[in-house]
């Protein structure tokens, strides 16, 4: 009987540290899962803030660009003001003579042509017998010439270039094949 008792009381034992082991692993658990859920909640927080800061740095972006295209011509056209103030003044000036005329159509041509060129706006004015260079020249017409084939026989109109790009073509007569 005592070999009894002390089975049973080994069991008993056994059952208690069983029951101890399974509760100290119930609550590691909960604590593991409390940890896990402050850690998802803290990256939750921060993926919202990422989120947040991205969604107002493309709004900003897309400010400054509505901003950069609807003042993008303030400097070029801030420049050309006293151009057309020199205009005016040409107009006012009832008793100016040719010359004085000529004069003031020359000064403020060279007005323009200055800020032209400060925005980057070069002209384009080929040479007689040069190349003809379809990027930068428009045919208007081909004439028999003595000069070599597809060369510049007279310049129409200038073009212009802006930041290397054309704005408008040179319109050219071409020579045509002999």
């Amino acid at each position: 009987m005592t070999d009894e008792r002390n089975i049973q009381n080994n069991q008993d034992d056994v059952s208690q540290t069983e029951g101890d082991t399974s509760s100290q692993e119930t609550a590691s658990l909960q604590q593991e899962l409390s940890e896990l859920e402050a850690k998802n909640a803290e990256l939750a927080d921060g993926f919202l803030r990422a989120k947040a800061e991205a969604e107002n740095t493309r709004r900003r972006a897309e400010e400054e660009m509505a901003k950069a295209r609807k003042y993008a011509l303030e400097g070029f056209a801030e420049a050309l003001l006293p151009v057309k103030d020199s205009l005016e003044a040409a107009i006012a000036v009832e008793t100016a003579d040719p010359q004085q005329m000529l004069e003031g159509v020359h000064a403020t041509l060279r007005q323009l042509t200055g800020v032209l060129e400060r925005n980057k706006i070069v002209e384009i004015n080929p040479e007689v017998a040069s190349r003809f260079d379809p990027h930068q020249h428009q045919a208007i017409s081909v004439v028999p010439s003595e000069q070599e084939a597809n060369t510049v026989v007279a310049v129409l109109q200038k073009g212009y270039l802006i930041a290397d790009r054309v704005l408008r073509p040179a319109l050219v007569t071409v020579a045509g094949p002999k």
